[in-house]
């Protein structure tokens, strides 16, 4: 196993939780952390994020992490995926508690307590179909529509899910659901499925189950049976946070007492996450597997020479963030290479071999050259290189014709071979159509290490191999998988795909690489790994794992001008990936900007490249006042909604949706309602307002009305209030819930807020 996941202490929003937590006394002192994966699939880079995070912390509080399979899905689920994630978790360095762990293991206390809820008539079997359950559950402006089997007596109920349980009924025929409020807000609280049927094998428990745990059931309690202290997920289960405290505080208590918090997911450039896409790209065999070298899955990029410290340093790089955004890949990139500059030892390969023949070298002679694996520091060891007659040097390194600012080989031009000789070259070698076939050079006898006894020194050093002596290999030079940064943006994302993602070249290597180190860097070409499934004895195969220099926008651009040749022949690296905290910092405009605002540098500087999205967000900031807000729905929900689509195409103006953030940061406006309700404004135009009242979402509940409603929760839950106070803290859920119903259309955050104050005073 890999060195720990936690090196030295991080500070973050959740460090300052727990660190919280811990004064406050809570939890016995103790921090217990778990990361839960869905065997359906192999683990991508997010996951690693989330490893790296979990892992990290129960670490550096000296507390503990547990690897749990969810694998509540039998259909999808594979034991080739479960051992894929132990792999892949160990190598990151994740040193679980225990042994690993599985949702199937709970599945009879789950039924257990799934039980209790029906006894306590806090869930009921539903025979609806999956089309009327749909049409019943309403939407953000419309409440939903009890079952018409919502009122089955308990026995009734508890009967029929002990014949689900013992197999009697066909999939689909019935669902357990809990009792909670088919009006409430949140519509994933709307009596939400606890039990569906489903006569299937699963890996691990074969066919003693015919029904299986919903997620949002099964995860709060495997964290509950497991003592998970703080369960962390990412951003997208922020809204099931209210019904994983449903059932915890239903089925309780529960000591520790589990609590979820969110983080923003990692979103990459150039790359897509989805599970279900990611196996597309597999079944449709446009990869070569699951660890294709191409794929941002955690085997692809270690069978392609990535190491677990470099995805670390990423990962640490990009921090713990609340708001999702996209990350530039160039980050990543940049954490991959100088990970491997200081790991790779040098050596010499050719992938694109032209032949060179020193005329004035004696036919039967070969030099062993002492070259050392690290030309910085000779003490790391040497290997013996051979040098005869006959070498290939890369056809990318001569040129026929050259530009007035050639550096390298040519005819009449002299150039120093890495660690041997100078050579010039004297003439050409054609075939009969003019393709150039190899070269005739002439060799300073008196040169040898690079040096020449005058002092003087070439223009270029150039890589080679002896032609006689080097070995054949099978090299793959990968490049981005699409060829866009958001292949999620808009259409198929298979359209995006890069047609160039994967060359295979035949190229000739030193002897030494044949058993030498597996992962080495290739003299001026890039860092590369020996790829360990299908190389064979005498038959190396080897995996380009990234490039020296970032040459991707470069390569997109087209070359213009005078130096369009020399460019079309020449590798022309970039500049490193943008540093827009550093872009804001250089511009007196955006500086102005970012401090009227607050707002976060690198976000600004990333927004500021498109002129026409900056000076709508000038716009609506101005209206709005609360520039971060602005900013960070704009990005994400705004943008979102467009798909790509430029902002001229909006039919409303930045004023417009300054308008609507100012509603929203007065609370005005709930979250819930702004977010399913900007794809029908993007789409209608107009005020905000409008589409609000349309809509059948109320203003949110507050001031005196919320303080009406709240008064009168209390006075009916009086027995409740007492009980909390004297610490059954779990009955907080029953009377948000209860304040939730009485006082609809509240935003959550504020109803949650006043009643602790309450509460606790």
């Amino acid at each position: 196993m890999t060195q720990s996941v936690s090196p030295s202490r991080r500070s973050n929003f959740l460090t300052d939780i727990i660190d919280a937590d811990l004064a406050a006394g809570k939890n016995d002192q103790k921090v217990v952390t778990r990361f839960p994966p869905e065997p359906n699939g192999y683990l991508h880079i997010g996951h690693s994020k989330s490893i790296l995070l979990n892992f990290g912390l129960a670490e550096q509080y000296q507390g503990r992490c547990h690897l749990r399979m969810d694998d509540t899905n039998p259909v999808a689920e594979d034991i080739d995926y479960v051992r894929s994630i132990e792999h892949d978790v160990a190598w990151l360095g994740g040193k679980w508690d225990g042994e690993v762990r599985f949702a199937s293991d709970y599945f009879p206390r789950m039924y257990e307590l799934a039980e209790r809820l029906v006894q306590a008539g806090k869930a009921y079997v539903d025979s609806q179909d999956v089309e009327e359950m749909r049409k019943n559950r309403g939407d953000f402006g419309r409440p939903g529509v009890n079952s018409p089997f919502r009122e089955r007596s308990i026995a009734e109920n508890l009967d029929l899910l002990r014949r689900m349980k013992a197999g009697e009924f066909a999939d689909g025929t019935h669902v357990l659901r809990a009792k909670v409020d088919m009006s409430h807000p949140n519509i994933l609280m709307r009596d939400p499925l606890i039990y569906r049927i489903r006569h299937a094998h699963h890996h691990r428990t074969g066919d003693t189950w015919c029904i299986y745990p919903m997620y949002d059931y099964a995860h709060p309690l495997e964290d509950a049976i497991e003592g998970i202290t703080h369960s962390i997920c990412t951003l997208e289960f922020e809204t099931n946070r209210e019904l994983y405290d449903w059932f915890l505080d239903q089925t309780g208590p529960w000591n520790p007492r589990p609590r979820q918090y969110e983080f923003a997911r990692l979103a990459l450039g150039y790359t897509v996450m989805s599970k279900r896409k990611l196996l597309q790209l597999v079944q449709d065999k446009r990869v070569s597997g699951w660890d294709d070298p191409r794929m941002p899955t955690v085997a692809g990029m270690r069978r392609r020479g990535v190491t677990p410290e470099a995805l670390r340093d990423f990962a640490e790089r990009i921090g713990v963030a609340k708001n999702n955004s996209l990350v530039d890949i160039g980050k990543l990139e940049f954490s991959i290479r100088q990970d491997l500059e200081k790991r790779c030892p040098r050596a010499l390969a050719v992938l694109r071999p032209v032949a060179v023949t020193l005329t004035n070298w004696p036919d039967d002679m070969v030099q062993q050259l002492d070259l050392p694996w690290w030309p910085g520091d000779p003490s790391q060891g040497t290997r013996k290189v051979p040098f005869s007659k006959y070498l290939y040097i890369d056809r990318d390194d001569f040129s026929a014709d050259p530009p007035a600012d050639w550096r390298r080989l040519a005819v009449g031009r002299e150039v120093r071979l890495q660690g041997a000789y100078f050579v010039r070259c004297d003439a050409i070698e054609r075939s009969p159509d003019g393709q150039v076939t190899g070269l005739r050079c002439s060799v300073d006898l008196h040169s040898r290490g690079g040096e020449a006894q005058d002092g003087r020194q070439p223009a270029a050093t150039l890589h080679w191999v002896d032609a006689r002596h080097s070995v054949a290999a099978e090299v793959r030079l990968y490049d981005r998988l699409f060829n866009v940064e958001l292949p999620d943006g808009e259409g198929d994302f298979l359209q995006h795909l890069n047609p160039d993602s994967l060359q295979t070249v035949t190229a000739r290597i030193e002897p030494a690489l044949t058993e030498g180190p597996e992962r080495v860097q290739f003299v001026r070409v890039g860092y590369f790994f020996r790829d360990g499934k299908d190389s064979q004895p005498g038959a190396p195969v080897w995996n380009q794992t990234i490039s020296l220099k970032d040459s991707w926008t470069k390569a997109k651009q087209p070359a213009r001008g005078a130096k369009a040749k020399a460019e079309a022949q020449t590798p022309q690296p970039t500049a490193p990936t943008t540093d827009w905290a550093a872009l804001v910092a250089s511009d007196p405009a955006l500086t102005a900007l970012q401090t009227r605002y607050g707002l976060d540098a690198a976000a600004l500087g990333r927004l500021a490249q498109d002129g026409e999205r900056l000076a709508y967000f000038q716009d609506a900031a101005a209206v709005a006042g609360d520039g971060a807000l602005t900013l960070r729905w704009l990005q994400n929900d705004l943008a979102g909604a467009l798909a790509g689509a430029p902002f001229a195409a909006l039919p409303f103006d930045g004023k417009a949706f300054g308008r609507m953030m100012a509603d929203l940061a007065a609370g005005k406006l709930t979250n819930t309602a702004a977010k399913a309700l900007i794809p029908a404004w993007v789409k209608r135009g107009g005020e905000f307002a409008a589409v609000l009242a349309d809509s059948g979402l109320a203003a949110p509940v507050q001031g005196d009305q919320l303080r009406t409603a709240l008064a009168e929760v209390l006075a009916a839950h009086g027995a409740e209030v007492a009980r909390y106070r004297q610490g059954e803290t779990k009955l907080l859920g029953v009377l948000l819930g209860a304040l939730m119903r009485q006082a609809k259309g509240c935003d959550p955050q504020a109803a949650r807020a006043a009643l602790m104050a309450e509460l606790q005073s």
